[in-house]
């Protein structure tokens, strides 16, 4: 009950810090780099450890460019992600602009259900937000849940407060069901780790092994629904473009393993043009092939 009633306070404060313009909660962001920088070095192990491996090819001072540069934005996503306690449709709008979308509109015509892709890079929590007010069909969001309730409850209602659908990874196909009547994007943040009895699948990501689920490909070769990728671009602090991709357009027609390759290679040349902009901080190497 303590920590609940801790939590909840929490959450309180992150409403209330939530109300402060954008250029003030830049200002904090940039208080909080110097925090997680320089005091308490949040992660830095992990982070240099996964730039190094993930580019052999660049030099020590290269690596720490890139560093300190993801942990100003890391700093600036905390903030963002806040400021969704209350941000407004109109400002939504305004903050990311999506190109390509009448691709999708084309599939609703015709009532087809299509699988969208991304992965855990720029803010994807305002991206997925967006992306429901700009559809005509329904937003269903793919994610997995946080062990803290109070928390899990405070992000389930920024996510879904502008129509989005929010279904737990485990609950996909009943989901699917519910709605299979009705034309529906289904999103994926496709990047997310297995945990070590689901790392059957591994394949080359930036110069490493890595674990892949394989829910989006099995979910479109025994549906055939098309997939397209968003392609996220950082703006500026708090703004970004979104390109829509066809990724898949036939997916029954794939061998197995191809979908899910794909979509990692449309992420990693994402990473390699500003790889700044993606999750660094999150062990995604910690499962190893001769490890399972």
């Amino acid at each position: 009950m303590i920590k609940r009633g801790f939590a909840h306070v929490g959450v309180f404060l992150l409403y209330l810090i939530s109300l402060l313009p954008l250029q003030v909660l830049s200002i904090f962001a940039r208080i909080l780099y110097y925090i997680l920088y320089y005091v308490i070095g949040y992660r830095k192990n992990v982070v240099s450890e996964n730039l190094r491996n993930s580019f052999p090819e660049k030099t020590a001072i290269e690596i720490k460019s890139i560093e300190k540069k993801y942990y100003k934005f890391l700093s600036q996503l905390i903030f963002e992600i806040i400021e969704l306690t209350s941000i407004s449709k109109k400002e939504t709008l305004k903050r990311v602009k999506f190109k390509g979308l009448e691709q999708l509109e084309e599939h609703f015509k015709k009532s087809e259900s299509i699988l969208a892709c991304t992965g855990h890079y720029g803010n994807w929590e305002l991206g997925t937000l967006a992306l429901g007010l700009n559809l005509s069909a329904k937003t269903i969001v793919i994610y997995k849940p946080i062990n803290n309730k109070v928390f899990e409850e405070w992000f389930d209602k920024i996510r879904t407060k502008f129509g989005n659908i929010f279904v737990a990874m485990r609950q996909t196909l009943r989901c699917m069901a519910t709605y299979k009547n009705e034309p529906s994007l289904l999103c994926f943040a496709s990047d997310q780790s297995p945990v070590r009895e689901e790392s059957k699948f591994f394949l080359d990501f930036l110069n490493q092994p890595t674990p892949a689920l394989l829910g989006v490909e099995k979910i479109a070769k025994s549906t055939n629904r098309p997939i397209y990728y968003f392609k996220v671009n950082v703006v500026k602090p708090g703004y970004y473009d979104v390109e829509v991709l066809p990724m898949c357009l036939n997916p029954a027609e794939t061998v197995d393993g191809e979908i899910t390759k794909l979509h990692f290679k449309f992420l990693e040349n994402i990473i390699n043009e500003t790889p700044q902009y993606w999750l660094w901080s999150h062990k995604r190497w910690k499962f190893k092939p001769e490890n399972i």
